[in-house]
């Protein structure tokens, strides 16, 4: 007699569950479980929308969102859209220090174009043409110590008065990096003209 009463109730808790599934819910009446967490709820979220049913199909949409992020920030790096660009180049002061760079003339632009002329010359037999590129290399590079010397300590100087506030580590070097790339050839593109007032 007790066993068949235990055999028939989960019979019957299934059949209760079916009614209750059947009829909708009053949106008035109690839920009978708490409210989860914003933080709770988006976190169930995330992991159920993630989680993958097959590795390959995963692979597949990882490469898929990896290239539309790169391809996001390729059009934003050329167009110099603050939103898309890549950690390294957003911020009001890295945008300052591109503008500082690009409103400016300096020696290490040319830097690519004086090598090509000076690896030739050194490739020549000729001892006097060797010279003179030797004494071009020295020139260049002394010439491109200085002037970044000058444009950091300007920029600094700018950095301070501009943005007192703002983090600066790491702004000069971004920004003599910068200066090192011919100004058609820059990514971020630049956005003001040379010789601009900033």
């Amino acid at each position: 007699m007790f066993r068949r009463r235990s055999q028939d109730a989960p019979a019957a808790a299934t059949a209760l569950a079916d009614e209750q599934a059947a009829q909708p819910r009053n949106p008035q009446a109690p839920k009978g479980r708490p409210t989860p967490k914003r933080s709770e709820a988006q976190a169930s979220r995330r992991t159920r929308t993630s989680v993958p049913k097959d590795r390959k199909e995963a692979a597949r949409d990882a490469r898929t969102r990896m290239r539309a992020e790169r391809e996001k920030q390729r059009l934003a790096l050329l167009n110099g859209d603050e939103r898309a660009l890549p950690a390294r180049d957003k911020g009001p002061v890295r945008r300052f220090a591109r503008d500082f760079v690009d409103s400016r003339f300096t020696v290490a632009e040319w830097f690519l174009p004086f090598a090509v002329v000076i690896l030739i010359l050194s490739v020549l037999r000729n001892p006097a043409l060797q010279f003179v590129s030797l004494l071009m290399w020295l020139v260049v590079i002394v010439g491109i110590v200085v002037d970044s010397v000058r444009h950091a300590v300007v920029l600094r100087k700018q950095l301070r008065q501009r943005f007192p506030n703002e983090s600066h580590k790491g702004v000069t070097a971004y920004a003599l990096m910068r200066t090192l790339q011919m100004r058609r050839l820059r990514l971020p593109k630049p956005q003001v003209k040379r010789g601009a007032k900033l």
